[in-house]
């Protein structure tokens, strides 16, 4: 249905795992689903970390987790991220983790949502500096496989402290940091603070990542010089565009830029994808988790006002599957490759 292109770059090595390569997919709660991380993975990605599971292993049987440990058919090595405040909790989800599967186990010390925080989990963290080489102990003693960690720079623009982060972490025996370059206070607002994780890189020996408003080759290209990462992991940029993985991949091998996916690409990549989400959650659910990956398909095209009307409230995957289909017959090429 789509091209699966992985042009050749540097490959990423963490603890006894290597990467095709060191772009990912960033992990986000409620997008970076199995039917979107493979979707990711054939676009170019190196590595594709799961969404966020709770470390509370008494509601994996809800279905909403149950999804997000399913693992089936996805390309190796199989990364969960886990997220808690409790380092005993953190341990037996990251045991039972390696139990159904995982290669690698991502801590989440980076998520600012608000329920998140709230329950002393994701960046909120990051005030507890004992807390913190608590759970990354505990986590690290528990498996036999690599133990990453998902972090910030820091709680605020006044608690910059996420090199002290880093050196605890390394401490910890975590394999790899990934370094989103703003504070928990500053959510997604305002740019990239690529500095700190310049910073970071250049405190610790194992691998770091960086993340954040990375959303062209060129931007890429910029972020690994600045910041001497040995990698990037690419989040918001990829919705709607997850070609952009191997836009970035034959950027950054080459120095030039690949040609943009063709309209009848871009049509069976969504047509592929939304036929893998109906499967994967049921026509139903299916359909409306959908809605959100039409919309963000749209963004960047013009003359989808009318469309995206259509799709975002469609109540079955045979209207969805038509109103993209009638699209794209329907809208002059030029247009669509705009």
């Amino acid at each position: 249905m789509f091209r699966s292109v992985v042009p050749e770059t540097q490959t990423v090595r963490i603890g006894d795992l290597i990467f095709d390569n060191n772009i990912g997919l960033a992990p986000m709660a409620g997008v970076t689903d199995r039917p979107f991380r493979h979707l990711c993975r054939h676009l170019g990605a190196g590595l594709c970390p799961s969404e966020m599971v709770t470390a509370d292993v008494s509601l994996w049987e809800t279905g909403k987790t149950r999804r997000r440990l399913d693992h089936r058919g996805e390309p190796g090595p199989v990364i969960v991220q886990i997220a808690g405040g409790e380092p005993g909790m953190l341990a037996e989800a990251a045991r039972r983790s390696v139990g159904l599967g995982a290669g690698m186990v991502d801590i989440n010390m980076g998520c600012p949502a608000k329920k998140v925080c709230n329950r002393a989990a994701g960046s909120a963290l990051l005030r507890d500096e004992a807390l913190v080489a608590s759970i990354l102990e505990a986590v690290v003693s528990a498996v036999d496989v690599p133990v990453t960690l998902k972090m910030r720079t820091g709680w605020d623009r006044e608690n910059r402290n996420g090199l002290r982060i880093a050196r605890i972490a390394e401490d910890a025996g975590i394999a790899a940091l990934s370094v989103h370059g703003r504070t928990r206070a500053d959510r997604f607002d305002g740019e990239a603070e690529y500095e700190t994780i310049g910073q970071i890189k250049g405190e610790v020996s194992i691998p770091v990542l960086a993340n954040g408003d990375i959303n062209s080759p060129e931007t890429a290209a910029l972020v690994l010089d600045r910041t001497g990462a040995d990698g990037l992991l690419i989040g918001r940029a990829a919705q709607g565009r997850p070609w952009i993985f191997r836009e970035v991949v034959h950027y950054l091998r080459t120095g030039m830029k690949i040609a943009p996916p063709t309209a009848a690409e871009v049509r069976d990549i969504m047509l592929a994808h939304l036929d893998t989400l109906y499967s994967f959650y049921g026509e139903s659910s299916g359909v409306r988790v959908a809605r959100k990956h039409l919309s963000w398909y749209c963004q960047a095209r013009p003359g989808t006002a009318s469309f995206r009307y259509g799709a975002v409230r469609a109540e079955t995957a045979a209207r969805q599957l038509r109103l993209v289909a009638d699209f794209f017959d329907q809208t002059p090429t030029e247009e669509l490759a705009a």
